[in-house]
């Protein structure tokens, strides 16, 4: 199948599949004689896969290594799940800066008048220098 039916059915943009096979994530199965990409089942089920992973916001080189891991019949799911619980540390300590940012935003939203007056104390938050 052509690059833009492998997007299709793996759910990713053409472009991205391009990229993908720009910087050897997922190689073509072969070109046509005009140098067209062409994918076979199995390049489609590692784009999917890494659709999937990248939806929970893996890195490509973390998509790399998990990719690797799918293909290794010899893996050790520890492997694969020391990756995982490093991403789910990684989102832990993000929702936890964002709940910051929410508290800190809140904050000073409720300080602000919100009338026709110029002093506001979010922008003033935003001028200040961090302590």
């Amino acid at each position: 199948m052509n690059v833009g039916q492998a997007a299709e059915i793996s759910g990713l943009p053409v472009k991205t599949v391009r990229y993908y096979s720009d910087i050897g994530l997922v190689e073509p199965e072969g070109r046509t004689s005009a140098g067209y990409r062409v994918y076979g089942q199995s390049e489609v089920s590692k784009l999917t896969f890494i659709r999937r992973a990248r939806s929970f916001d893996f890195s490509i080189e973390d998509c790399r290594e998990l990719l690797g891991l799918y293909e290794d019949q010899s893996r050790r799911s520890r492997d694969v799940k020391a990756i995982a619980l490093k991403r789910l540390d990684q989102i832990d300590r993000k929702l936890e800066e964002l709940h910051k940012l929410r508290d800190e935003l809140s904050r000073v939203a409720e300080e602000c008048h919100g009338d026709h007056r110029p002093d506001c104390p979010i922008l003033e938050s935003f001028a200040a220098k961090p302590t």
